[in-house]
């Protein structure tokens, strides 16, 4: 499928599922070897990140723990500019190494409040991998540890990222045509 329609919104494909696997293996083979001898702590950032983390995961070639929080800052296609923790922390996760696995990463708002709060629990190390990177965007000044790719500053759905509750599932990146 090069273009699906989802609501009233039509998409384009623009990337293919297999760079996607292309990436997630390089981004899993840089944390590999840089975490190697620990056993990190990943927090994923739900609900995007469940595809990329799952497959991240697989790749991962070290003892590792995984946990999840629930964050919300869009509407539609807009980010509303205001962080709900929806899920919060349920570990003790100070003294950890900690990797904060994130779908994508565009304002910085939703990352900046996630690692506001894990460096009040005073981790050991906090480390950030994204899938996806959008510089034009970006406002904050997080460091972002693993970038799988920089994407321009359009509004992408498919592989866990969705338009008002649809598109998660599709295996493949589409852009929003403007349309």
């Amino acid at each position: 499928m090069d273009t699906i329609k989802i609501h009233d919104k039509n998409f384009q494909l623009s990337i293919p599922n297999t760079k996607l696997m292309e990436t997630i293996e390089r981004v899993a083979a840089e944390i590999t070897k840089d975490m190697e001898g620990k056993q990190p702590l990943f927090i994923c950032i739900l609900n995007g990140s469940f595809i990329f983390a799952a497959d991240l995961l697989k790749e991962i070639k070290l003892p590792c723990e995984v946990s999840f929080v629930k964050m919300a800052s869009y509407a539609g296609t807009d980010t509303t500019g205001t962080v709900k923790e929806l899920i919060g922390f349920g570990e003790d996760i100070a003294g950890r190494d900690v990797i904060i696995i994130e779908d994508i990463v565009d304002s910085g708002n939703t990352m900046e409040k996630v690692v506001q709060r894990l460096e009040e629990s005073k981790v050991k190390s906090l480390k950030i991998a994204t899938l996806f990177y959008k510089p034009a965007a970006y406002k904050k000044k997080i460091p972002l540890t693993y970038v799988g790719l920089e994407i321009p500053n359009d509004f992408i759905v498919g592989y866990g990222l969705d338009y008002d509750g649809l598109g998660r599932n599709l295996k493949d990146i589409y852009t929003w045509t403007g349309e």
